[in-house]
Parts: C-alpha cells; sequence; structure tokens
C-alpha cells in the first residue's frame, strides 16, 4: 500500500462501527407490556391505594451490549496486519463501551486504556511504549494462559465476545493452547478466530498451532482487508448455532 492508500484505509476504519445485538442481563425494569409481575412494586402501589386497589406492576429485563474482548497476535508474522488493527480497536473501543483489549506475543500486554484515547496519535504512542515484545515471537498457550489465570474473571462475564486475532503459527508448536483455549471457549458466549491467511484460497490448517486452536473457536473468518472488517458485524450479530456448517467443515480438515 502506498502512504495514500494507508491514510485512506486508516479514515475508513475510523469510521466502522460493531452493531453487536443486545443480551439480556439478570436485572430487569419496569415496562407496563412486560412478561413478568414486579411483586415489590405491586404492593408499593397497593399501598399508596391504601389497599383497596391492586394495581399489578409488570416488568422486564434490562438488556445491554455484551463486552467485547480483543486479543491481538503482534508477532513478526503479524505485523503488517496488527499495525492497522490497532487502528481498528481505537475506533470500536471509543464506539462503545466495556471493550477490553490484550495484545500478544511472547507475552501478554493490557492496552485498553491506551486506546480509550479520543487522539489516534496518542493512542498509539502510549501502546508503542507499552508493548515490548512488538513483531517478536509467538508464545500462544503462555499467552492465553496468562490471560485465563489474571484477565478472565475481570472481563468475560455477561456473556462476552472474544475476537481472537493471530495467524496461529506458534513458536511452542501449539505447547498448551487446546488447554487453554478450551477454558476461554467455555468463559465466553462467542469466540470468533480471526486470521489474515484465510486470505489465499489454498489455506490449510496444518500447522500444529492451527490444529490446536480450530477445535474450539465458533467462527473463522478472514481479517486482510477493510471488505473483511466490515463483514465482521454480520458474524457478531448471527443468532442459532454457535458454529455453522463451515465451522464444522474447518474443525473436521484439522482433525
Amino acid at each position: 500500500m502506498t502512504a495514500e492508500e494507508v491514510d485512506a484505509a486508516h479514515r475508513a476504519i475510523r469510521t466502522m462501527r460493531l452493531p453487536i445485538l443486545d443480551v439480556p442481563t439478570r436485572r430487569f425494569r419496569p415496562d407496563p407490556a412486560g412478561p413478568s409481575v414486579d411483586m415489590r412494586a405491586t404492593m408499593r402501589a397497593a399501598l399508596r391505594h391504601g389497599g383497596d386497589i391492586i394495581p399489578l406492576q409488570s416488568r422486564s429485563r434490562r438488556r445491554r451490549r455484551p463486552p467485547l474482548v480483543i486479543l491481538c497476535d503482534i508477532s513478526g508474522s503479524m505485523d503488517r496486519y496488527a499495525r492497522m488493527l490497532i487502528h481498528f480497536m481505537h475506533a470500536v473501543t471509543n464506539d462503545r463501551d466495556r471493550v477490553h483489549t490484550l495484545l500478544f506475543g511472547t507475552h501478554l500486554t493490557n492496552v485498553t486504556r491506551y486506546l480509550r484515547q479520543k487522539d489516534i496519535d496518542v493512542a498509539l504512542e502510549k501502546v508503542s511504549s507499552a508493548v515490548s515484545d512488538w513483531s517478536g515471537g509467538t508464545r500462544i498457550g503462555a499467552c492465553l494462559h496468562d490471560f485465563n489465570r489474571h484477565w478472565s474473571r475481570r472481563v468475560l462475564g455477561q456473556g462476552a465476545i472474544v475476537l481472537f486475532i493471530s495467524d496461529g503459527l506458534d513458536r511452542d508448536a501449539g505447547d498448551g493452547v487446546a488447554r487453554e483455549m478450551r477454558r476461554l471457549q467455555g468463559s465466553c458466549r462467542r469466540l470468533i478466530w480471526l486470521n489474515p491467511l484465510l486470505r489465499y484460497d489454498q489455506f490449510e490448517p496444518k500447522s500444529l498451532g492451527v490444529k490446536a486452536l480450530l477445535p474450539f473457536v465458533d467462527d473463522f473468518r478472514p481479517v486482510h482487508n477493510l471488505n473483511s472488517l466490515s463483514e465482521l458485524a454480520e458474524a457478531l450479530n448471527r443468532t442459532g448455532p454457535r458454529y455453522s456448517a463451515e465451522m464444522a467443515h474447518w474443525r473436521g480438515r484439522a482433525a
């Protein structure tokens, strides 16, 4: 890409939105057309009328957009994509609440607070200062273990959606990846793997890291251009079975 094309891509990314569907929470709100009776509110209303009239009060569940957790690979093989995707993460973080972003290579770095900076240049500078393993190796299993141990309970509540962005190439040859991915998938509502290598029609899940990851993801999508990012909303809003027939096909090829 030329400098002009990169600038155009940055501008396009800044306008992107992820309209994730709201999900029901455990809390309720007053609703005249609600499906259930609010007994506490009904008793209060009856006391206000002296007990002669008992006006039934209804309620419905509150709905809220689920947390979005982004785990992005910044190793050497992902460098050309990760730098552009930081702009995407910044746009999403400043468009919605409860977005948590962690970058990983040889270790895990939480950059959520830096991406909340409104100015993208300030955000990028702070991220660069915080990350010490940019464009290095990849230890997927160790980084997932770190996330599951120290971060999952903090950020994966209330039906969180996880975007796992990586090419699946692992320096440790997939050591510990399956165990940690199983735990991660069990802690979130959806686990979506975005892999830039899917831009190749001849892509095959042959590496040990890819084989260890695939059985535990609910969707497997490319992330190599602006169109693939724009189509991500469709995957995030998909209802029905946790994973599609296409995902079952990929799992079979990795077996």
